[in-house]
């Protein structure tokens, strides 16, 4: 009998979903995610549904049919990430209706990554591939936070990782679980794991010394004026 990384839990109003381990196109050692397993799951019943993830990512057309399967569900469906969205399963995670972290979990987004042999031609083909592969991992993100294509871009340039508290300021997540008060009351900004930011942090706490004020030459020269006999 095969495990399941998955499984949905009956409920009186709802259904939830726990998706966890790694998302691929077919199952080798029958604790992937697959589209296919997943969609059979998925459709065994109606009404709205909510989705636990905690996954490093794997397989972007996998996830990206998986992806599809959500937005297209007749009910709402709400994801929780309680552990790790990482790579192809933060794809997954924006087709919530409404995305919830766990104040101590994490939201990862980098550059897709393939394998590819062959001579010069063959590389440029990779990475035309690559290249639109990642547009079409934009169109998620940015369909959901509504940021500009360039900086999520740039996240993805910098294999960024998003705590809870960044992820809901971009827009990535709605909301942090198990806090009573709302987002806007927070005036402490998460931090976004990248080089730029630590530089820019430790910058600040270094503010420029003040440029001395030079003297204008005709006061100079009214000075030394002065000074004659």
């Amino acid at each position: 009998m095969k495990v399941k990384f998955w499984n949905f839990m009956e409920g009186s109003e709802s259904r939830t979903l726990y998706l966890e381990g790694a998302i691929s196109s077919e199952t080798w050692y029958g604790d992937e995610v697959t589209p296919k397993m997943f969609k059979s799951e998925l459709m065994n019943g109606s009404g709205d549904i909510t989705v636990w993830i905690n996954s490093p990512g794997g397989d972007v057309f996998a996830a990206s049919q998986i992806y599809n399967m959500l937005k297209e569900y007749p009910g709402n469906v709400t994801v929780k990430i309680d552990g790790l969205a990482a790579s192809a399963a933060s794809v997954i995670a924006m087709a919530g209706s409404k995305v919830m972290m766990s104040p101590v979990s994490m939201l990862m987004a980098h550059n897709p990554m393939t394998m590819a042999f062959g001579d010069a031609l063959e590389m440029e083909k990779a990475i035309a591939m690559l290249s639109e592969v990642k547009e079409s991992i934009i169109n998620a993100y940015e369909l959901k936070t509504g940021l500009s294509r360039t900086k999520i871009s740039h996240f993805m340039d910098a294999e960024t990782w998003f705590n809870a508290k960044k992820a809901v300021e971009l827009g990535f997540a709605d909301e942090i679980m198990y806090e009573k008060d709302s987002p806007e009351s927070h005036t402490i900004e998460g931090a976004v794991f990248s080089k730029m930011t630590v530089l820019n942090s430790l910058k600040e706490k270094f503010p420029e010394k003040e440029k001395e004020k030079k003297t204008a030459i005709v006061e100079l020269d009214k000075r030394l004026s002065l000074l004659k006999y």
